[in-house]
């Protein structure tokens, strides 16, 4: 018997939307991160992004535990000497793009390289409870059923 390997042509990609109202980030992230590679597939092929197309809505009224909100800081760098910036998630989260805090958790999360890129391109965040993907017919997927840590009140 030999190993299975996926070919690219073979893939079949579907379509998931996932509300994060209440959705705990680091737990949201790490489900989506998987998705996108494909690893909840039995026919998972490391070296061909066989992942799903995932949908998120609500990406603003995300939950992080803890003091982290105020806490914890995203940093990024202009290219200058003594140029780093920091913001804090509070901030991200009531500025005009919070969509950015899943975002940045989800890519964390996946590989770094040419095909971590592709597979971070299947990702599609929206801050509100509307999207333009109504034509593909996304399967909707329930992450705070899973697990009771999944979902915390905000």
């Amino acid at each position: 018997m030999q190993t299975f390997s996926a070919k690219p042509a073979e893939v079949e990609k579907k379509w998931v939307l996932i509300d994060a109202k209440g959705l705990v980030v680091g737990r949201l992230a790490t489900l989506v991160a998987m998705r996108l590679r494909g690893k909840h597939l039995p026919t998972y092929t490391p070296h061909v992004d066989c992942g799903d197309n995932v949908i998120i809505i609500n990406a603003s009224k995300v939950v992080l535990t803890g003091r982290k909100r105020d806490q914890k800081m995203y940093y990024n760098h202009t290219g200058y000497i003594g140029g780093i910036k920091e913001r804090s998630a509070k901030s991200i989260l009531e500025g005009r793009f919070p969509e950015r805090i899943v975002e940045k958790a989800v890519e964390r999360m996946l590989p770094r390289g040419p095909l971590g890129r592709k597979q971070l391109g299947n990702l599609r965040v929206y801050a509100g409870a509307e999207h333009p993907h109504e034509a593909q017919q996304p399967q909707v997927v329930d992450i705070a059923s899973m697990n009771r840590k999944n979902m915390r009140a905000a």
